[in-house]
């Protein structure tokens, strides 16, 4: 799959079978409408493209209150491809952007920018400057300028519909596996293994690394994990996805969300410098408590102790 960023690079589709949307976590009904793109695009003999946004229009508007994100950018992005996407354009959602009457979305995103030639949306789909414009609106302009509109109902899984917030209400839950049904496939981020204070390696739990700048993740806590990447086979392991309160701020991770996954079986051909540098994909498959704040590292460390103690047992349940 093909990523541009805006509509500037040379390479970009000069015509195209389109769909758009925020597509967070690539749910199964975000997996359904992308199907239905990708058939249309074929008979047509048109590349399937997916035009998003960095960052979430409700992150622009309303920051520090828009809800919290259940997929990075880059995952985002590998699950769009995993479903057969050709290209993606993501738009920097700015100033610009969110002024933007819906005639001049039309016009310059559709039309000019991505030359449209199916357009494949939501049945909540709003688009242009204070969200003026509509389903209607969009069905009108394509028969006015010679390009096919379409609308996707919702998706529904055991008569629950299939969203973005019902996936992150299951997250903020704890509830990983209604929320695995509702992606097709276990939660999971992936991210380049980062250097850190090595204090788990001074406790005996040496850690993969993964820090989130500028992400906050629809789930926290201790989690029972499958670790991809580093083998031919997943690991086992416990994760703690949050901000260590048992740490203070001013070290290295300082206050960022962290991804910290310690592997119950270490693979030695590894060797301890194995993991670092590269990308790791975690699969959050069962938690087993939200973060807590000890008072000492011994605490700390009989907490871990306890941790992978409860991840073991949960495994050992599902051989």
């Amino acid at each position: 799959m093909q990523v541009f960023r805006g509509f500037h690079y040379s390479k970009r589709p000069r015509a195209c079978a389109l769909t758009i949307g925020n597509f967070d976590g690539v749910h199964r009904g975000h997996q359904a409408m992308l199907a239905l793109l990708k058939n249309e695009a074929e008979h047509r003999g048109l590349p399937a493209c997916v035009m998003t946004f960095e960052p979430h229009p409700r992150e622009f508007f309303s920051p520090g209150q828009a809800p919290p994100r259940i997929a990075s950018l880059r995952d985002k992005l590998t699950e769009l491809a995993r479903c057969g996407i050709d290209h993606a354009v993501v738009l920097p959602f700015d100033a610009r952007l969110a002024n933007q009457t819906p005639a001049q979305f039309i016009r310059d995103g559709l039309m000019a920018g991505l030359g449209a030639r199916y357009v494949l949306v939501g049945d909540d789909f709003r688009f242009g400057a204070k969200r003026a414009g509509d389903y209607a609106m969009l069905d009108a302009a394509g028969e006015q300028h010679g390009f096919d509109v379409a609308r996707m109902l919702s998706y529904e899984v055991h008569g629950l519909r299939v969203s973005s917030s019902a996936v992150r209400e299951a997250l903020a839950g704890g509830h990983m596996a209604q929320a695995a049904r509702l992606l097709g496939r276990p939660y999971a981020i992936s991210g380049h293994v980062l250097h850190g204070r090595k204090l788990g390696r001074t406790l005996g739990f040496p850690t993969l690394n993964l820090r989130f700048a500028h992400w906050s993740p629809a789930a926290s806590g201790i989690f029972a994990v499958h670790v991809h990447g580093l083998g031919p086979t997943a690991l086992r392991g416990v994760a703690n996805l949050g901000v260590r309160p048992s740490l203070d701020a001013s070290d290295v991770n300082q206050g960022q969300v962290l991804l910290e996954t310690y592997c119950l079986d270490w693979p030695a051909a590894l060797g301890l410098q194995g993991g670092y540098g590269k990308i790791v994909c975690v699969e959050l498959l069962h938690k087993l408590h939200d973060e807590l704040k000890y008072d000492s590292l011994e605490a700390l460390k009989l907490g871990i102790a306890s941790d992978c103690e409860d991840a073991r047992a949960w495994f050992a349940d599902r051989i």
